[in-house]
């Protein structure tokens, strides 16, 4: 049975989507792409890095890519509306070590809607500048997930208010430290690392709390973002490559990505008995 409270979330984050494809839709169709003039190019245009055919003419010119990325802004919208009913609700007690810490879940959020507009940003000008910033905003969602897991391996700590303030801070910093950080070290590797450092701090906090935790979350979010990178990986070999279909494989990577993360971040914030429309 579908709660009220989940229900008012999905619908608010269904409202949102649409409404950016809405904008989206107009400024496709009534901008030019002269508005990316007089900015680098990046070098994932020059080489032909994925399927989908390059529109010059068009503001958006891998479309299908740049409008799958609304798959992030909708889990974003949904986690925001759940930091502000644990804001709402701060001070009560709560039996969820994630509903004690809104201010985490709302960077959750806002990472999610940062990686919606950053990746949006590249596919549509296929720039330096947007290549640079769509994989910032993807270390950011992957960061504060790892952000989010060493909270809970370490449960003993209990931060005050003051103190998750200043975690929330410590993460902030650490995204933006690690734009420049990215430029040394190929994505190849940071990705995977965070990958595998995310999966196990989630198994180690599953047998930590077996009887809150559930694993099929941690085996969903895992089999998801691999079969992600899988799909990727051929849309970057161009396997089963159509330029012009409808259907490409980086655009269904952000779909897989954002349910992916999404699994994560529900494993910490709502427990075995619980479910996503609880308040």
């Amino acid at each position: 049975m579908i709660s009220p409270a989940f229900s008012r979330r999905l619908n608010i984050a269904t409202l949102a989507t649409l409404a950016m494809l809405g904008l989206w839709l107009l400024l496709d169709s009534t901008l030019t792409a002269t508005i990316w003039d007089g900015m680098t190019i990046s070098q994932s245009a020059v080489q032909v890095e994925y399927c989908e055919f390059n529109h010059p003419h068009r503001v958006f010119h891998q479309p299908i890519n740049t409008y799958s990325n609304l798959a992030y802004l909708f889990f974003g919208v949904f986690i925001l509306l759940v930091a502000y009913q644990d804001q709402q609700n701060h001070g009560l007690p709560v039996t969820n070590r994630m509903a004690g810490f809104p201010l985490l879940s709302g960077l959750m959020g806002a990472c999610f809607v940062y990686l919606c507009l950053g990746s949006a940003f590249f596919h549509a000008s296929l720039t330096y500048v947007g290549q640079r910033v769509d994989m910032n905003a993807t270390y950011s969602i992957l960061l504060t997930l790892v952000g989010i897991t060493i909270y809970h391996v370490f449960h003993k700590l209990q931060l005050k208010p003051t103190q998750q303030r200043l975690w929330v801070v410590v993460l902030l910093a650490l995204i933006g430290l690690w734009a420049p950080l990215a430029l040394l070290v190929p994505s190849s590797r940071l990705v995977p690392a965070l990958i595998l450092l995310l999966n196990v701090g989630m198994l180690v906090n599953y047998v930590q709390f077996r009887v809150q935790r559930s694993i099929g979350l941690v085996l969903l979010s895992f089999v998801l973002i691999v079969l992600a990178i899988y799909i990727r990986t051929m849309d970057v070999r161009k396997i089963n490559c159509d330029p012009y279909s409808y259907y490409q494989g980086h655009a269904l990577w952000h779909v897989l990505t954002a349910l992916s993360s999404f699994c994560s971040y529900c494993f910490f914030r709502f427990d075995k008995a619980s479910n996503p429309g609880r308040p």
